[in-house]
C-alpha cells in the first residue's frame, strides 16, 4: 500500500482556529447558491452523495474510492477537545465538479482539493466540497480537511467513547464520519496512517503497528501508527488515555500487544494471557494464519453502564472491552473474545459489501465461538452443552424471528444487531454444513477468506464460492435459509419442529439500532 507524510500546523493554530470559527469569524464555506455559481460552465457533475446501501441509504458517496487516510489529530486534556487534518487520497470514478464526504459533529477549518483552496457546506451528514477546478474522471487527487471535534458532543450517532482520561472509538456500523470526513461504508476499504499528539502522561494508540514517537515539545509526544492491509473506515481505532502497552508472543511469532489501563493491567493479565492459545485454535480451525501484523485488546478505560451499549466491539488488529468484563473467569470470557477474534476474518480481512450481509460477520463469529465453547465443556447461556442441542433450540424460534426481524440477509437500521444476524445466521452455517459436510465446509470457508482477502464481500459472493467449491449449485438452499420467510427443513434433522409464530410478541431480541453485541450466543 502506498502511503503519505506531510507537515501539518501545530495543533495549537489549529485549536485557535476553531475557536476563531465558533465565534463567529468568516470561514470559506461556501452557500449552496456559491457552489453552484463555482460549478457553472465547467465539465463534470456534482457526485452522487450515496452509495445506495439497503441499510444506510445515505451513507457513502460515489463518484470516488479512496486509496488512503492520513489522520493527524491532536488532543487537548484541559478542553477535552480534539483538532487536527484529514488527508484523503481519492481517485474519481467519474468527471466531478463537485464530490461530498460524509460527516457530522465536526467543525470544518478549511480544505484543499489537489493543493488549492476549495469551497464547501454542510448538508445533514454530508460535506460537499467544490474544487477549485473540477476534477477530470481517473483523476488521483488528495483532499486535506482542517477540523476539531468534541468527543463529548451530543448527536444523532457518534463513535466517540469519552474516558475519564480521553476517549476511545467505537463507529460501527455507520459512525466514523464523527470523528474524521470519510467516505463511511466497509465497500471502500482503504490504507491509513495516523500521527496523534497528546499530552505527555497520556497514551495515543491506533491500528496497526506503531512506526515512531516524537516529542513535540516540553509537555507533548506524537504516537505515529500504520495499518499494513487496507482497512474499512468502520474498523478505525483511535484511543487516548492513561495507558500501558503490554507486549506478548503469538503463534509463528505473531506480535501481540494489549493496550490497558495503567492502574487495572495486573488484574487484566490472566485475561491477556488466553489470546496466543485463542489466535492458535482458530488458525488450526480456518487453515490460515492470522491475517494481520498483531492483534490484541483494548479494555476501554471505562466500566460507565452508559458509555457503550456493547461487551465487546472488534476495530482491526484492537478489540474493545469493558474492564470488568475481562475479570471474569475463562469460562465467562473465552467463548467471547473467540467471537471477536474471527471477526478478523470475517469482518476484517473480509468486509461486508453492504450492510445487509452483516450476517457473514456475525454468523460466522458465534459459530466459531460456539465451537469453541463445547469443545471445552462450558455451558452457555441456556445451560447446553453441545451445538446441535443449541441449533435445535435456535431452529424452533426461526419463524418467529423472521416474522420479527426479517430474513437473515434482510435487515434494516433498527434490527440490525439482533439475534437474527447472530443465531440466524449461525443457523445458516450449521445448516450448510449438515448438507455438504465438514470438510466440503471448511473448503468453502478457506476459499471465501482467501479470495476476498483484503476487500468487501457479499452474500451473493459467499453463495457462489458454496457452490463452486461444493462442486453443485447451493444457491437455491442458500437463499431460501438466508432470504426465506420461512425457515427450511434442516438437513439431517427431519424431526426438529419450528414453533408458530405469535404474532402479537414484541421481539426481545432487537433494539433501536446501533451496535450491540449482546445479541451474541457467546456471551
Amino acid at each position: 500500500m502506498r502511503y503519505r507524510t506531510r507537515v501539518t500546523a501545530p495543533a495549537a493554530a489549529l485549536f485557535g482556529t476553531a475557536a476563531a470559527l465558533a465565534a463567529g469569524s468568516p470561514a470559506r464555506a461556501a452557500t449552496a447558491g456559491q457552489a453552484r455559481a463555482a460549478t457553472t460552465g465547467q465539465p463534470g457533475e456534482p457526485g452522487p452523495e450515496t452509495l445506495g446501501d439497503p441499510v444506510f441509504p445515505d451513507l457513502g458517496n460515489d463518484g470516488y474510492r479512496v486509496s488512503a487516510y492520513h489522520l493527524d489529530l491532536a488532543y487537548d486534556a484541559t478542553a477535552k477537545q480534539v483538532a487536527g487534518t484529514a488527508d484523503l487520497r481519492i481517485r474519481t470514478t467519474r468527471a466531478l465538479s463537485r464530490l461530498s464526504l460524509d460527516a457530522l459533529g465536526l467543525d470544518i477549518a478549511s480544505i484543499r482539493v489537489a493543493g488549492r483552496t476549495a469551497t464547501w457546506e454542510q448538508a445533514g451528514e454530508k460535506l460537499r466540497i467544490t474544487p477549485a477546478a473540477p476534477l477530470p474522471a481517473g483523476t488521483a487527487a488528495t483532499i486535506c480537511v482542517a477540523y476539531s471535534a468534541d468527543p463529548r458532543r451530543t448527536l444523532a450517532h457518534t463513535a466517540w467513547v469519552p474516558t475519564p482520561d480521553g476517549f476511545a472509538t467505537c463507529p460501527q456500523p455507520n459512525s466514523a464520519h464523527t470523528v474524521f470526513p470519510c467516505n463511511d461504508h466497509p465497500s471502500d476499504k482503504a490504507a491509513f496512517s495516523f500521527r496523534l499528539t497528546v499530552p505527555n502522561g497520556l497514551r495515543a494508540v491506533a491500528n496497526g503497528v506503531l512506526t515512531g514517537t516524537e516529542a513535540v515539545d516540553a509537555d507533548r509526544t506524537a504516537y505515529t501508527y500504520r495499518s499494513l492491509a487496507p482497512m474499512a473506515t468502520e474498523l478505525v481505532q483511535i484511543t487516548v488515555g492513561d495507558y500501558v502497552v503490554k507486549e506478548r508472543q503469538g503463534p509463528h511469532g505473531l506480535p501481540l500487544r494489549d493496550v490497558v489501563p495503567a492502574a487495572r493491567a495486573d488484574a487484566l493479565e490472566p485475561a491477556l494471557a488466553l489470546t496466543p492459545g485463542l489466535v492458535g485454535w482458530l488458525e488450526d480451525r480456518l487453515g490460515i494464519a492470522f491475517p494481520f501484523e498483531t492483534y490484541g485488546l483494548l479494555p476501554c478505560n471505562s466500566d460507565d453502564p452508559n458509555a457503550f451499549d456493547f461487551t465487546g466491539l472488534e476495530t482491526q488488529t484492537l478489540t474493545l472491552y469493558k474492564p470488568n468484563f475481562l475479570l471474569q473467569a475463562e469460562p465467562k470470557i473465552g467463548s467471547h473474545m473467540m467471537h471477536e477474534l474471527v471477526h478478523s476474518y470475517f469482518g476484517n480481512l473480509v468486509s461486508p459489501a453492504t450492510w445487509a450481509d452483516l450476517w457473514l460477520n456475525e454468523g460466522h463469529a458465534d459459530f466459531y465461538g460456539l465451537l469453541y465453547r463445547y469443545e471445552r465443556g462450558w455451558a452457555d447461556s441456556l445451560g447446553l452443552t453441545t451445538m446441535e442441542a443449541r441449533m435445535k433450540d435456535t431452529y424452533a424460534r426461526g419463524d418467529q424471528w423472521r416474522h420479527d426481524s426479517g430474513p437473515v440477509a434482510a435487515p434494516n437500521a433498527a434490527d440490525l444487531f439482533d439475534s437474527q444476524r447472530y443465531l440466524g445466521g449461525v443457523l445458516v452455517l450449521y445448516a450448510f454444513r449438515q448438507l455438504v459436510g465438514e470438510d466440503v465446509f471448511h473448503a468453502v470457508e478457506r476459499t471465501f477468506l482467501e479470495r476476498f482477502r483484503g476487500t468487501s464481500a457479499s452474500t451473493d459472493d459467499y453463495i457462489a464460492v458454496a457452490s463452486e467449491v461444493s462442486g453443485q449449485d447451493r444457491s437455491g438452499f442458500l437463499r431460501d435459509w438466508l432470504h426465506g420467510t420461512k425457515t427450511p427443513r434442516m438437513p439431517g434433522h427431519p424431526d426438529w419442529t419450528v414453533t408458530p409464530v405469535a404474532s402479537s410478541l414484541m421481539a426481545p431480541h432487537s433494539r433501536r439500532g446501533g451496535h450491540w453485541h449482546e445479541n451474541s450466543a457467546t456471551l
